[in-house]
This record gives C-alpha cells, structure tokens and sequence, in this order.
C-alpha cells in the first residue's frame, strides 16, 4: 500500500491511497465467497457455480463494489498512520481506480488540523462572577426537593388542568386522513412539559376523562416531515388518566424526612452550604470559559469546514446517546419537537466551533509552554479509568490503545493549559 498528500487550501487535504492489484484480487474473491449462495446462473446449483461464470454473465464488475467496501477502511487506517498528517476530519472518499488485475486506487479528502497563531494568552482580564448565595436560591433548591417528595395522587372529579401528568390516546388526522406516526395509545404526557408540537398540550387543559376532544394545531414549517409541514391537522384525543404532585408541608418533619437533621432551620443551612461549594465551582468553571474565550478571541486560526462538520455531527451523536439513556429514540425526539437531524447539527454549530477553538488555543497554549503530561499525571488518569471501570489499573493499561493513550496525554496536557491560563489571569 502507499499513500500520497496533496494539501488543498483552507487547510484540506487529498490523500491518494493505492492498495495491490493481489490485496484487490483476495477482496474480489471474499465477495464472491459472501455473496455466491445468492447468486443465480441456469444449469448450477445456488452456492456452486463459478466465479469466472458469474462474471461472464453479471459483468467483472459485480464483485467491485463490496470488494472497496472490504478494503477501504483498514487501507485508510493504515494510510493515516504512514501519512503523519494530523487529520481532523471523517473522509470524503471517491474511488479513482478499480478493476481486477490493477491496483485499487481511492482517494480521501481530509480537513487537517489548523496552525494557531496566538496572540495574548497570559495576564487576560475576565469579569470576577459572584459565589454569594441568595434566600431566593436556597428557596428554590429546597422546592426542588419538595417536588422529589411529592406524592402522587389520581384525579377522578375535575378535568386537566397545567401540571396534570395524563395518559392519553390520540390519533392526528390532515384533512380528514390519519397520517403515519400521529396515533398513539396510552402516551404518557405531562401538561405543560412542550414536549409536543405548539399549541397542542393547552388545549388540553378542561378535558374530562373518558370524554374525547379535539385539538387544532398547525405543524410548523420546519417540521421534519415533509408531508406534514405546514399543514393544520386535528388530533382526536381522549385522557385516560389524570394525576397531579402534593407536596409535602415545609416544616422540621420534611427536613427530617428528606435530610439527616432534625429541623428545617438546620436543613436549610446545610442546603445554603452546598450551594456555595456549588457557585464556587460553577465560577471556577465560568472564569475558565470566559479566559479561553478572550484568548481564542485574540487568536487566530482557519478552521476547516469538514473539521466543524464533524465535531457537530458528533455532538448531535452524543446527544442522541443521552436521550437514549432517557428512554427516548431520535426518531421520537424528532416527532415531538418538529425538529429534523439536519436541523439539529446546525442548531449545534456555533457550540461546536467553540468546542474546537478552544481546544486548538489550549493546545496552542501548552506547546508554547513545555505543558506535558508526565508519567505520574498519565497513571492517575488510568486510576480513574480503572476506578470508573472497576478493573485492575494494569489491564487497563494493557487494553489501551496507542493511539488511545496518545490521546489521554493530550487531552491532560490541555487540563493543565487551561489551569495555566486561568491562573495566569486577572480579575476586572
């Protein structure tokens, strides 16, 4: 295999990567071996014919397509490492060249990683944030805790009214025709949550249970089916189930109850005190954010389209994990916010061009300042992996990667660049 780069501008790249015409000859044959049980030709059983009768009959070309499928992946792995290019981007791939006998060539356009020119990176000025904790705050967190304590009553003699937890069948129709995906049976929703489309969970409020009501809304204009866009629709709907919260009375018996101390007073100092630690991490934290922000400001870097394309894909990824964890699909997500998965990953831009700046300035930062991560920084991470994991901090070390543990140095390196900036900083 070899591989050549050709740089493009806006800090792109093209990599030609050519693999043996004998590496293309075995991914040839492996398709024909995967696919031949499929494969029909008069006078030979399925599973026995011949590969040269195949592609007599179907053309050389039949086995092309999963015979690139089959080699790309690892040959690009392997053309990233012999490269030395700092890729930070997915490929574009086109296939250039391919056909038994020659070598397959493919090519892969890369976004790699921009040079950062800093500019002032020590001694920034930033806003000082309060950590001073307000009765308004402690009120608030403690209404929190009312809330998880709340008992959970059915409702039988009035109708729905905001904050109701309901159970619900439903079934939406646009001009008098159901549509795919608008009926429901026993859907849990909680009136007022805008868990669903605009409009619909208010004119819920008054319904009674078992009586059937119609609400009228209007699909928006970005919704994410395109037969639906727009259009007004009536979803014939019918409460099952109406609940509501009581909560618990705010004396020394719920502070006994929801804490270890035996009066409200001293519960509520102890909520005070948590929430200082609190603001105080949460300052720490915001005057981070806001010193990388003034030296990103005075950097300057061209971050590539594809390098942003990515991050944002990768972040609408990460939060489809977590709505996943809750118990939602993103194909839900999309129907009850009317949003769509292109939508999402512009909603997510400016989030992830800040998420790679600050990364860039941070590396940028620990280059110009000799900030490693030493041995002992690099084993304390593996014991808080092995602790997160619940292995022996060595198997931990014996199942990482190269490349994995390049990437943990790295990314302790710009931890200990951001701790540099920060107290390198002053306070307006």
């Amino acid at each position: 295999m070899s591989v050549q780069v050709e740089k493009l501008e806006k800090n792109m790249a093209k990599l030609t990567i050519e693999v043996s015409a004998e590496e293309l000859e075995k991914a040839i044959e492996s398709a024909f071996q995967k696919n031949k049980n499929k494969i029909s030709v008069p006078g030979f059983r399925k599973g026995k014919v011949p590969r040269k009768m195949v592609e007599k009959m179907y053309g050389k070309e039949i086995f092309y397509e999963d015979a690139a499928n089959e080699l790309i992946p690892d040959a690009y792995e392997n053309a990233l490492d012999e490269c030395g290019e700092d890729i930070v981007s997915s490929p574009k791939i086109d296939v250039t060249q391919i056909e038994a006998g020659k070598p397959f060539i493919f090519t892969a356009e890369v976004a790699l990683k921009p040079e950062v020119k800093l500019g002032k990176y020590k001694g920034v000025a930033v806003d000082k944030v309060s950590t001073e904790v307000t009765d308004e705050e402690v009120d608030a967190e403690i209404n929190k805790e009312r809330e998880r304590s709340a008992r959970t009553l059915e409702v039988t003699d009035r109708p729905v009214k905001d904050g109701d937890m309901t159970v619900m069948d439903f079934e939406g129709f646009v001009d008098g025709v159901a549509f795919e995906g608008g009926k429901g049976e026993d859907y849990p929703l909680t009136i007022g949550s805008g868990a669903f489309i605009p409009g619909f969970e208010e004119q819920l409020v008054g319904a009674e249970i078992g009586k059937e009501v119609e609400v009228n809304v209007t699909f928006p204009e970005n919704y994410q089916a395109e037969e639906l866009k727009g259009k007004a629709a009536v979803f014939k709907c019918t409460v099952k189930e109406i609940k509501e919260k009581e909560l618990p009375e705010l004396d020394d018996e719920f502070a006994a109850e929801v804490s270890e101390f035996e009066t409200l007073a001293e519960y509520k100092a102890d909520v005070k005190g948590k929430l200082e630690e609190k603001k105080i991490k949460e300052a720490k934290d915001a005057k981070e954010a806001a010193v990388i922000e003034e030296i990103v400001k005075d950097a300057d870097m061209e971050i590539p389209e594809a390098m942003l394309e990515t991050q944002q894909r990768q972040m609408v990824d990460e939060f489809a994990q977590r709505i996943q964890m809750q118990g939602l699909t993103m194909e839900q997500y999309f129907q009850f916010t009317g949003a769509s998965y292109d939508q999402l990953v512009e909603q997510v831009k400016p989030q992830a061009e800040k998420r790679i700046q600050s990364r860039l300035v941070l590396e940028a930062v620990a280059k110009a300042e000799n900030i490693t991560a030493t041995d002992e920084d690099y084993e304390e991470e593996l014991k808080v992996m092995a602790e997160a994991y619940q292995m022996e901090v060595d198997k931990v070390r014996e199942m990482l990667p190269k490349k994995s543990a390049d990437q943990i140095r790295e990314d302790i390196a710009v931890r200990k660049a951001a701790q540099f900036a920060v107290e390198n900083a002053k306070e307006k």
